[in-house]
């Protein structure tokens, strides 16, 4: 079985509790201290194995291997994937089972993380997770006051709309916002832009 670790949570002896995004769940296991464990990381990509345990209740991490990339070994990188990953834990820790859109989508930024700004990617997929989740506002309607928003958009958590008189945040271009919103593109918006997108992202998915 492969996955993609989301949290990792240190318990006492240095035994640790693993959730893992899968193919089409979210699995919580125990990895019990050992010298001949491989190491494992936030964000890391595993095939692995889930056997019941005699000494906990829940299943047990066994058989881990990592399956690296090229970009795993470049610092800024790995830094932005485990802030991008981490994001998923805390959007999908309650659900034990899931669509495969979740695990595709980490595939799908995996495979060309080495290639463009990760931050860029990571707001294009989050843009694509808002539309799979039915919750991208591309009407571009006020979340406040409920009114269009011709000009001076803003966006908050969640990339909810805003006028900036109703959420005081940074604005951004209309054209350049509905061309994220439809294209799933950050190519019009320039990089202090896309660092104020990626601090918003970071709010929580």
């Amino acid at each position: 079985m492969q996955g993609y670790i989301i949290n990792i949570t240190r318990v006492k002896d240095e035994d640790l509790i693993v959730v893992i995004l899968t193919h089409d769940s979210i699995k919580t296991l125990y990895r019990f201290y050992g010298a001949r464990h491989s190491t494992i990381h936030l964000g890391y990509k595993i095939d692995f194995e889930s056997l019941a345990s005699l000494k906990s209740t829940i299943p047990q991490l066994r058989s881990v291997l990592h399956l690296g990339t090229p970009w795993n070994i470049h610092r800024e990188r790995m830094l932005a994937w485990q802030a991008f990953i981490r994001l998923f834990y805390l959007h999908l820790k309650d659900i034990a089972l899931i669509d495969t859109f979740y695990f595709d989508l980490l595939e799908s930024c995996a495979d060309i993380w080495h290639k463009q700004n990760p931050k860029r990617i990571a707001i294009e997929a989050y843009s694509k997770l808002l539309r799979f989740e039915g919750r991208l506002h591309d009407d571009l309607i006020c979340f406040n006051c409920e009114e269009p928003i011709k000009e001076d958009l803003t966006l908050i958590r969640a990339f909810l709309p805003a006028h900036k008189h109703c959420a005081w945040n940074q604005t951004f271009e209309r054209l350049h916002v509905k061309t994220l919103f439809e294209e799933h593109s950050t190519i019009a918006f320039d990089d202090e832009e896309v660092e104020s997108l990626w601090k918003i992202m970071l709010e929580g998915f």
